[in-house]
């Protein structure tokens, strides 16, 4: 784990990683630079950085109705990153979310915009690999995992450690990134690799195949591609636009360095090549 969690950190955070200081603290400077308060912030002023995937805040909703989430439901979130859609869980849908992430500036990051958006007291985070966590059985109706289990080399392992952490008939919800039918190599970096080494995608037909053997039945998929990557086609010319005069709000490329673009660029034509797929779907634990 801990080789595995140092590369993640490496890749997830690379400005800290070449001796730039800690993700919090650039993320509060470029709040300040922008005017803002970092000890009181809005969900939208936090959007640029809390969701990282594909379909930002909108993909997250779709899951959660997907998934039927009500008031009150426990929800692990699963490779939470900075913890958007921990929050947005929270806030929209009255669930308690505990994300859990191996990238430990990403879980420091995650607690601060909790706290400063006003959701500290709904959300928990904690540094863990998906596959050992420190949490007791039983613990969750549900498990969230948006773009997380192309990280994961023990999948089996995962989805074990889902089956231990969930409730009788409770249910898995999946947004994830899986192979296409295009065997090409991928154009890299990505979002969540910048090596062969460091992506491990699965096709659909192996993911579902894993999930059944795990003990969880299918409830509903559906195929999210051509949706993922008009949104990537969208953002990617705005990332290609000259930015506005003045420091703005805080984005990805303060998380991923100045290779963004060059990795939103990969992910939109490894889509439009049906190099990579988005799956979005429920399981039920049975």
């Amino acid at each position: 784990m801990k080789e595995r969690s140092r590369r993640l950190n490496a890749h997830y955070d690379a400005l800290a990683d070449r001796g730039e200081g800690s993700l919090t603290l650039r993320l509060c400077d470029a709040y300040r630079a922008a005017g803002r308060d970092p000890d009181r912030l809005t969900l939208d002023e936090v959007a640029g950085i809390d969701q990282l995937h594909l379909g930002g805040r909108a993909a997250s909703r779709t899951l959660a109705t997907l998934g039927a989430l009500r008031p009150g439901m426990r929800v692990l979130d699963v490779g939470c990153g900075t913890g958007g859609a921990s929050r947005l869980l929270a806030d929209e849908f009255g669930c308690q979310a505990v994300g859990v992430d191996i990238t430990a500036s990403f879980v420091e990051v995650a607690a601060w915009l909790s706290d400063a958006t006003g959701f500290g007291e709904k959300t928990r985070f904690l540094c863990a690999d998906a596959a050992r966590t420190p949490l007791p059985d039983a613990s969750f109706e549900t498990v969230w995992c948006q773009h997380a289990l192309m990280n994961m080399p023990d999948v089996a392992q995962v989805l074990g450690e889902w089956r231990r952490l969930l409730v009788p008939d409770g249910r898995v919800l999946l947004h994830e990134v899986v192979a296409g039918d295009n065997p090409e190599p991928l154009a890299l970096p990505v979002p969540w690799a910048g090596t062969p080494a460091e992506s491990h995608l699965q096709t659909r037909s192996d993911l579902e195949g894993r999930l059944d053997e795990a003990g969880f039945e299918l409830v509903a998929w559906e195929d999210v591609t051509r949706q993922a990557l008009a949104w990537r086609q969208k953002h990617s010319r705005r990332e290609a636009d000259k930015p506005p005069p003045g420091p703005a709000l805080p984005g990805p490329v303060m998380i991923f360095g100045e290779r963004f673009p060059t990795m939103g660029r990969n992910l939109r034509d490894n889509l439009a090549a049906d190099k990579v797929r988005i799956l979005a779907g429920c399981w039920r634990l049975r």
